[in-house]
């Protein structure tokens, strides 16, 4: 892609997710995430294979479709209410019709099912981008509208959610359709603390965005998509490879890794709102993804190829690795010791 394109395609991404997190009225807000997705589609479809073009078109109708709801939200607020103001979401059916909106941009259940393939029709790059960046405003609107929202509603989709980003996960070859997956669940983990802690919910999705930077950017360095090539890349870059091994179980929420502190926080947080068995639904249906992190992890670090003489080894690079990498990684795997710091600033 042409660098100034490119420029301009990531400014709008920017601009977009800037306008939409400072905005106070719908309107401001319902722009921002159009402009987010007309600047996002190009990066998804560069490739111009088949499969991105299809991950492109998929995009496209998903988040016209859940821009629509917001849009008709809004205005079924205003007209009952009199108000525009985002803060001032009161009538119950435009809080249900934005939940629905918002869960089908964040790719909540029962809305996940584009994310998988748009995820695996994207390069890593934009992968990234799609995992973290996109899934900023949508969240920053539910953050805003979460006094006026439906707990029992956003409960039910935060378990699905968990349950079904394990599930769905357990079967995957291909790495990135695991690690949409892997946020399909932990998007289930920030949608059932919103109501209660917002704060929270913020804390956890910073720290997702971190762990998934440095999974999605380790990959990209040593040009890894599939379990099998996964198995002998450990020879390119090893130790890059055995901090991916951390980076993946601290994704999974292992203590005493950064993953374990948002987990260990609504936990505590449920339980203090006498949602005990929520906590402990949520906690089992982690273990589901935990299983294939461990699997990724395996492939990563601990399993050799087979010993046959047709085999070939990949060539190690002699490249340093990149300082974003080594800062996220380390972010990735010591945070939690810090935690009461990091608990003062929330």
């Amino acid at each position: 892609m042409n660098p100034q394109a490119a420029l301009i395609f990531i400014a709008s991404l920017m601009l977009g997710t800037t306008i939409t997190i400072s905005s106070n009225h719908w309107i401001m807000a319902w722009t921002g995430l159009e402009i987010n997705t007309l600047a996002i589609l190009p990066l998804i479809s560069k490739s111009h294979h088949p499969r991105a073009i299809e991950a492109a078109t998929k995009y496209f109708l998903t988040q016209a479709a859940a821009s629509a709801l917001v849009l008709f939200s809004s205005m079924t607020n205003a007209w009952y209410t009199g108000q525009w103001d985002i803060t001032q979401l009161t009538h119950p059916t435009s809080c249900l019709i934005l939940t629905s909106a918002i869960a089908m941009k964040l790719g909540l259940v029962p809305f996940h099912f584009w994310f998988p393939e748009v995820l695996q029709g994207s390069p890593l790059t934009t992968g990234l981008i799609l995992s973290t960046i996109m899934k900023l405003p949508p969240i920053a609107l539910l953050y805003m509208t979460s006094p006026s929202l439906n707990p029992a509603l956003l409960t039910t989709l935060a378990i699905l959610s968990t349950a079904l980003g394990g599930w769905m996960g357990l079967n995957q070859t291909q790495i990135r359709k695991i690690l949409a997956f892997s946020s399909i669940s932990h998007l289930g983990w920030m949608a059932i603390i919103i109501v209660y802690n917002p704060k929270l919910t913020l804390l956890n999705f910073y720290l997702y965005a971190v762990m998934t930077a440095t999974i999605f950017l380790t990959l990209n360095t040593t040009k890894v998509l599939k379990l099998s090539t996964l198995m002998t890349a450990w020879t390119k870059a090893p130790s890059l490879n055995t901090m991916l091994l951390l980076a993946l179980l601290s994704l999974a929420g292992l203590p005493p890794l950064t993953g374990f502190l948002p987990k260990w926080l609504i936990i505590q947080e449920l339980t203090k709102q006498d949602m005990a068995l929520a906590a402990t639904l949520i906690s089992l249906l982690s273990l589901l993804s935990l299983f294939f992190y461990l699997r990724l992890a395996y492939c990563t670090a601990i399993t050799l190829p087979p010993h046959t003489t047709n085999h070939m080894k990949q060539w190690r690079t002699n490249k340093p690795t990149n300082v974003t990498i080594a800062i996220l990684t380390t972010i990735t795997v010591m945070l939690l010791p810090i935690a009461p710091m990091i608990l003062t600033i929330v």
